[in-house]
């Protein structure tokens, strides 16, 4: 496709933070009974796709994809079809809670830890005035209480469903009961909940202009580093995959 960059298989559309806040605006002044599901492609994603086919499924079946890793955008750049920039879970949710103070949206918060879940409602309330958080469900709940909480988000219709239950959980949570969810636009968010309630602390800009805030990450939280080991071998794969452009 023209417009996208191919990312091991995974049509990446080339789009800017403007233009995705402005797709979901129109969604969510569309109000369409469909959900919309935004999907932000990292590395883990990614390379996950390539043997669980219903994430693949989920991925080719989302209302939108963003370049959320740094990784998904070297790799473009690499490949000679560049991506304009990253657009992250956590900056798109920080662009979305502004344009919400001004249109009056409502959101839904699901995920991270109670006082997490907390701290973040009363951060937004603060700062974002004009935002109705509706509801909140921390991220640690049993799967027999699934049904109460989607028949409560249900309920409530936020404009945005928030989902901070990590990636690709978030992805399968959203997949799973789309058609019971009742909310206009849902997106997996990682950890942004921790970060607008200051229990852990994003990467200086500089360390993000760079592209290295996975970096930085990992020398403030050493146990990731199993984890970081997915960055090379998803460079290496995804540099020899053979697109079927």
């Amino acid at each position: 496709m023209k417009n996208c960059s191919q990312i091991m298989g995974i049509p990446v559309p080339k789009i800017t933070m403007e233009d995705t806040v402005h797709i979901i605006d129109q969604v969510i002044t569309e109000n369409k009974a469909e959900l919309f599901h935004v999907v932000t492609l990292n590395p883990e994603i990614t390379m996950s796709c390539q043997q669980e086919l219903l994430l693949r499924t989920i991925i080719d079946e989302a209302g939108h994809l963003t370049a959320d890793g740094a990784g998904i955008v070297m790799v473009s750049r690499l490949k000679g079809n560049p991506l304009p920039e990253r657009v992250t879970g956590c900056d798109l949710l920080f662009r979305l809670l502004e344009t919400g103070d001004r249109k009056e949206w409502s959101f839904y918060l699901l995920g991270a830890n109670e006082m997490t879940s907390k701290m973040a409602t009363e951060v937004i309330s603060k700062r974002y005035p004009n935002v109705s958080v509706l509801g909140r469900q921390h991220g640690f709940f049993d799967q027999k209480d699934e049904a109460q909480i989607v028949d409560e988000i249900a309920t409530l219709s936020p404009d945005v469903l928030v989902v901070a239950l990590g990636a690709p959980k978030a992805e399968f949570w959203i997949h799973k009961f789309k058609n019971e969810l009742n909310v206009r636009v849902a997106i997996g968010v990682g950890g942004s909940l921790d970060i607008i309630a200051g229990t852990v602390k994003r990467a200086p800009v500089i360390w993000q202009k760079l592209n290295v805030e996975w970096l930085y990450r990992l020398i403030n939280q050493p146990s990731r580093w199993r984890r970081q080991l997915i960055l090379p071998r998803f460079v290496m794969k995804a540099l020899l995959f053979k697109e079927n452009n």
